[in-house]
């Protein structure tokens, strides 16, 4: 404190009583959070009390990671410590939200001994916002149904349902599914085939048709075919050709056989097991079991 009686504090003297630095103090002062009460005849900044207790609130306000900006309208009241706590609450979220993402890709990355190439991938794909991963989900399914106002409802819900987005803390294994997914639902020939599929569903459906009833086909093959495997009968044995007449009474197979490839593959099986780990669910794929009705029709085409 100088001796003038004044009560006014020099700036090392406010430094030495809160614990900050000279360097700090003078920066604040300079960006105008904390404005000096006068000038010594010598020109130096003096300080008082109330500057010192203003000095612990820009010092709290700071180490919370508010900006200069936000402490100085706060300071200035016009705006409260509430409000832009809230404010910074959600920009705080974001920035965890980033950082989990981060460490998923570099955990995948030292896991799989990626390639530079592979990681700047991973990382371009995984770190997309929440809307951008989105648009990429929703652009496919509306292209898949562009058009095809027959197609079964319930078909079209599920598909909207399993747009599924990054879980907010994603494991490695989430960020490598998200990423192989990101790639195969931009891949022209992968929607092709997700395409030629909802227009077997468009053109199999009457009007009128109830929804879920285009699902009633798949249940039943599931039903008949996975009894015939535990059973060990083979797709082309005669129980077999049973099998098929039971599922399909006198239906042209042929048209059969190739809605069965449209639909169940390899591609198609792989995308519903990475919505499976984006999801935390384990899924069943049933390509055992459609699979074996595919090897049926090719030995038993007739009927």
């Amino acid at each position: 404190m100088i001796d003038d009686g004044t009560g006014l504090l020099t700036i090392g003297e406010l430094a030495r009583s809160t614990g900050l630095t000279v360097r700090t103090i003078r920066y604040w002062s300079d960006e105008g959070v904390l404005t000096p009460v006068t000038r010594s005849a010598g020109g130096y900044r003096l300080y008082d009390a109330r500057s010192a207790a203003r000095l612990e609130l820009i010092r709290t306000l700071r180490e919370l990671g508010l900006g200069l900006e936000d402490v100085r309208r706060v300071l200035a009241g016009e705006r409260t410590v509430a409000e832009v706590a809230a404010a910074h609450v959600v920009a705080l979220d974001a920035q965890i939200a980033t950082l989990r993402v981060t460490r998923a890709v570099l955990s995948s990355v030292a896991r799989r001994g990626s390639t530079a190439e592979e990681m700047t991938l991973m990382n371009r794909l995984a770190r997309l916002s929440a809307a951008e991963r989105r648009r990429i989900m929703e652009e496919f399914v509306e292209e898949m149904f562009h058009g095809l106002d027959l197609v079964d409802p319930d078909v079209r819900e599920r598909m909207r349902n399993t747009a599924v987005n990054l879980p907010d803390d994603p494991t490695p294994e989430q960020v490598d599914a998200w990423v192989e997914l990101a790639e195969l639902v931009q891949d022209p020939g992968f929607r092709a085939q997700m395409r030629r599929a909802a227009e077997f569903n468009h053109a199999d459906r009457g009007q009128g048709a109830p929804p879920g009833a285009s699902m009633w086909f798949a249940k039943r093959l599931v039903q008949l075919v996975g009894r015939a495997r535990e059973e060990n009968i083979a797709p082309e044995s005669p129980e077999g050709e049973e099998v098929l007449r039971q599922l399909l009474g006198r239906a042209d197979r042929a048209d059969v056989l190739e809605r069965v490839r449209a639909t169940h593959n390899l591609r198609l099986a792989r995308y519903r097991e990475l919505l499976g780990v984006l999801k935390g669910e384990p899924v069943r794929t049933f390509e055992d079991e459609f699979g074996w009705v595919v090897a049926a029709l090719e030995a038993h085409p007739g009927g």
